[in-house]
């Protein structure tokens, strides 16, 4: 900032950099908490993002070898991972420069940069504004990162087809958002797209900014691969690997049984309508069907493990070679025994019906006397359909087991199982459990809800109340404890209020699911309003 010569305008200059530092004061741990989540979010999105690109370019490559008018696209794979890393190294080095003016300033991003608070490394500067407003701003680096990534997203388009660009071009996650800034009411004050999106704003908040941006780039990366993709024929299905499958009935079979099963090739695609295929069991030829299956079996006369071999030919009816395929499978004989198993895991949770199935090979379940013993409070009941219900009141400790003890003619058994609490449900809002939402698909929602996920068991968990935090640019934040999981009145004014860039976090959200005694804290969710 330059400093005037009239006193006047001089304290006016004053009085701005004393309420900057107001504002500064007044953004709440919460807030850079937000900021810090979402980054994080972001740079895992990142991660996996250059795991799927890196296993494309070679799959392009071989897949071009088809036909050599195909070679042009496997050329183009190079630079398309060339131009993400270049944006990317880019942006990694003006973050590392911020880091650095706004810690010690010794040319390096080292450990002096950070501060431990609470136990929790942070940024030193992790809400310096001068220098994100001194560096993004006032000397253009701002709007030098906008030219590189517009420069960047022509180069990507430059591998695609001509034909296909306009379609391709405008679902590209790479682009500058002109719009926004040139149509805001504070266009006068930020006069280009660097001091809307920078001037004034700590460092802390501009980290998920760049984060999106190499986001972007990685995400353009892969939709340019995956268009080469599809130009090779990625969709081609290639008729070159051949399993022999035997499909039992059942692998054990109690004595005096037979022993059935199903031999047949298995091919990663359909077999050509004149290939030929003879199947032998044990050195026995064995007929197959109209659809290449055969079927055979076994007595079991005696109690054990025991195999059979199968080996299958397979004529190719293009060029008449042979290949054969060979393997030996195994099932097991025994006598009667008794199986508790639960039908959806082995494991009891607290507040739910526990489904549990028990059987006994030769055995009337009329024959069964089944309870229940050890540790978990946990209770059995026989269903009409000859199931069980196991419900438990409390947690197992380690080494400890809820049995379920199982008699029958000539056997008994007891089977262990744990027994859990329900596991924590997921915040959600619309169906997302952070990141990026919609202005009006935000504003039509009436209540977080927590998800089970994963969970095959029929409960509901019921949110006891949360902790809602606007916080908009240029605004301090606004803050109101809701109760329960539906949104109050103050809750559904501060959603009302959303516009683009606004962070909305759900804190210290309360929730108690079935079997609860207490309420248990779920992890916060951060949005941004798009």
């Amino acid at each position: 900032m330059a400093i005037p010569k009239e006193p006047r305008q001089l304290m006016i200059n004053i009085m701005y950099l004393v309420l900057t530092a107001l504002l500064a004061l007044n953004v709440s741990a919460e807030i850079f908490n937000a900021f810090k989540v979402v980054d994080e979010g972001l740079i895992a999105s990142n991660q996996s993002l250059d795991e799927s690109n890196s296993k494309l370019p070679d799959i392009i490559k071989e897949r071009a070898k088809k036909k050599k008018e195909l070679e042009v696209y496997a050329e183009r794979v190079g630079p398309a991972r060339e131009i993400s890393k270049e944006l990317s190294v880019y942006i990694d080095n003006m973050v590392q420069m911020m880091i650095d003016e706004a810690g010690v300033k010794d040319g390096v991003v080292d450990d002096q940069d950070y501060v431990m608070v609470q136990g929790v490394r942070e940024l030193r500067g992790k809400k310096n504004k001068d220098v994100t407003t001194r560096l993004l701003v006032d000397e253009g680096r701002g709007n030098e990162l906008k030219a590189k990534i517009e420069e960047y997203r022509a180069k990507f388009l430059e591998l695609i087809d001509e034909e296909d660009r306009p379609a391709f071009e405008k679902d590209m996650a790479l682009v500058i958002d002109n719009e926004t800034w040139k149509n805001s009411n504070r266009k006068k004050k930020h006069a280009s797209w660097a001091a809307f999106n920078f001037r004034q704003m700590p460092l802390a908040a501009t980290l998920p900014i760049f984060s999106k941006f190499k986001n972007d780039a990685k995400s353009t990366e892969s939709a340019v691969l995956n268009y080469l993709m599809g130009k090779v024929g990625g969709e081609d299905i290639v008729l070159d690997k051949f399993t022999v499958v035997s499909a039992p009935r059942k692998s054990y079979v109690i004595k005096g049984e037979r022993f059935d099963t199903e031999v047949f090739l298995s091919a990663s695609a359909s077999a050509a309508s004149n290939t030929g295929v003879s199947i032998r069991v044990n050195g026995t030829p064995v007929r197959t069907d109209e659809n290449g299956v055969a079927k055979w079996s076994a007595p079991a006369s005696s109690v054990g493990i025991k195999t059979y071999t199968a080996d299958i030919s397979v004529t190719n009816p293009v060029n008449g070679e042979t290949s054969n395929y060979k393997r030996t499978f195994e099932f097991e004989v025994g006598e009667r025994s008794v199986s508790v198993s639960a039908s959806k895991m082995n494991v009891f949770y607290i507040g739910v019906d526990n489904p549990v199935e028990v059987s006994a090979a030769g055995v009337s379940s009329n024959q069964l006397k089944v309870s229940m013993s050890g540790g978990g409070g946990a209770t059995i009941k026989r269903q009409s359909d000859g199931t069980y219900v196991v419900n438990a009141t409390k947690q197992t400790r380690a080494g400890e087991f809820a049995k379920v003890n199982v008699q029958a003619p000539g056997v008994t058994v007891a089977k262990d199982f744990r027994v859990k609490r329900i596991p924590d449900p997921v915040p959600v809002l619309s169906g997302k459990k952070g990141g990026a939402i919609g202005n009006g698909e935000l504003r039509a929602q009436q209540a977080l809800i927590p998800q089970l996920e994963g969970f095959d068991f029929d409960a509901r968990c019921a949110l006891s109340g949360f902790q809602l935090i606007r916080s908009a640019k240029r605004e301090d934040p606004v803050l109101n404890a809701n109760k329960g999981g539906k949104f109050d009145s103050k809750s559904k004014e501060l959603i009302n209020k959303a516009k683009p860039g606004d962070i909305y976090v759900f804190d210290n959200i309360k929730c108690k699911c079935p079997g609860d005694v207490a309420n248990r804290t779920l992890p916060s969710v951060v949005f941004k309003v798009q």
